[in-house]
């Protein structure tokens, strides 16, 4: 067993992970939960509000508050299915594609800032074992389905 524990580190890490990228979303108007949703619609297209929120594991509730920020701001739209009036349909729009990007960068140079002081083959490493410690813990939040609508809930019906 090792003389140590990385679990403190790891803890302020994701802090400090976390206030920086905060800092740098904040002058966009926007937060961590905007960069997933909009990084989800970008990688995978329109889908309903539905599948969304099962992306996002939240709530539909709490998705629509989510929207209604994002809509305000342009970077989504939503629109009523043709297949299926009583459900929504979320975009990304040419809006939310730039801000997007410009978050993403912003994001990237916090990172950078953060790990200023390790080498790229150190920052190559630290993700890799990374990524191989939380395989298995982290929930795939699109998972094979995209967002496309997961299967049939009760409350779906008429």
């Amino acid at each position: 067993m090792a003389d140590h524990s990385s679990t403190a580190l790891l803890d302020h890490l994701g802090r400090l992970s976390r206030s920086r990228a905060e800092a740098a979303l904040a002058p966009l108007g926007m937060r961590s939960r905007h960069l997933v949703a909009l990084t989800l619609l970008r990688e995978h297209g329109p889908g309903t509000q539905q599948a969304l929120a099962a992306s996002l594991s939240i709530d539909r509730t709490n998705l629509v508050g989510l929207l209604n920020e994002l809509e305000a701001g342009g970077h989504v739209t939503r629109h009523r299915s043709p297949e299926d009036r009583r459900r929504h349909i979320v975009a990304l729009t040419p809006a939310g594609e730039q801000v997007l990007q410009d978050a993403e960068q912003r994001v990237a140079d916090a990172e950078e800032e953060l790990l200023q002081r390790l080498s790229a083959e150190e920052r190559e490493t630290l993700y890799a074992l990374l990524a191989r410690a939380t395989n298995g813990h982290a929930i795939d939040c699109v998972g094979e389905a995209g967002l496309r609508d997961p299967q049939p809930q009760l409350d779906a019906a008429p």
